[in-house]
């Protein structure tokens, strides 16, 4: 067994993931290709086609900055969260190359299942008003680690290259309307990212042995890994709500 990562190394690797991954949520909860947020219902017109109809219904769907939205309570909110960022990483998961050549060589469901979960947890606690940065990464080595990391704030050295990694990391999402493609770019990069700290990632909350066992068989070893991970980002999001109500 390799010698344990000391709190300060696996801190300098999460401040700059919490940081690049407020831009990736805002890029995933600002997404709204139909204008649904500053959609008013036309009911009263007569004249109005099914394309109109079918807007202005899924104008009542509960999408952030909708009227819908908030009417939601926070626990509803986080289950918006987990249903969002678990579909979205598992479609990525699904993308035939992607990561290009380096993903043949690395655990692509692993990768982009961790960084879901990082993001899944800090959107959970920005639902909560946790907002301060050493608070998030204390949250995720509590859930994915396991561990009770000691977070003292940066350096001005250790604050600077956070920022330059965090830059990185994002890419193109500083774009006005950044496309989900960007968004889905940055999600592999957080998740490589983590894989400076692999030996903590197998920590994490997990799916069920059903799930392990699915993942080993031909076939529908793939849809196992899927299933796993859902259930995955699902415990993570629950540990998370209790260790936001006890901090």
């Amino acid at each position: 067994m390799g010698e344990a990562i000391p709190d300060r190394a696996v801190v300098a690797v999460l401040r700059p993931f919490v940081r690049a991954t407020r831009p990736v949520l805002a890029g995933l909860r600002e997404y709204d290709p139909f204008g649904l947020r500053t959609r008013v219902p036309s009911a009263d017109d007569p004249d109005r086609g099914l394309a109109e109809k079918v807007l202005d219904a899924l104008a009542s769907v509960e999408v952030p900055g909708t009227a819908a939205w908030a009417r939601m309570d926070v626990p509803a909110r986080a289950r918006w969260w987990v249903g969002r960022v678990g579909r979205f990483v598992t479609l990525l998961a699904a993308i035939p190359g992607l990561g290009g050549a380096l993903a043949k060589r690395l655990p692509v469901s692993a990768v982009i299942g961790a960084a879901g979960q990082g993001m899944l947890l800090i959107a959970i606690a920005g639902e909560h008003g946790v907002h301060d940065e050493d608070e998030l990464i204390a949250l995720l080595g509590a859930v994915m680690f396991r561990r009770e990391l000691t977070v003292r704030g940066p350096s001005a050295a250790d604050d600077a290259a956070a920022d330059a990694k965090a830059a990185e990391l994002t890419g193109d999402l500083a774009r006005p309307r950044p496309t989900l493609a960007l968004v889905g770019l940055a999600v592999w990069r957080l998740g490589r990212a983590l894989l400076a700290v692999e030996d903590e990632l197998d920590k994490r909350p997990h799916g069920n042995v059903l799930h392990e066992t699915m993942s080993l068989l031909p076939v529908v070893g793939a849809f196992g890994k899927y299933l796993g991970e859902w259930s995955g980002l699902k415990k993570a999001a629950r540990e998370a709500e209790k260790w936001i109500a006890g901090r």
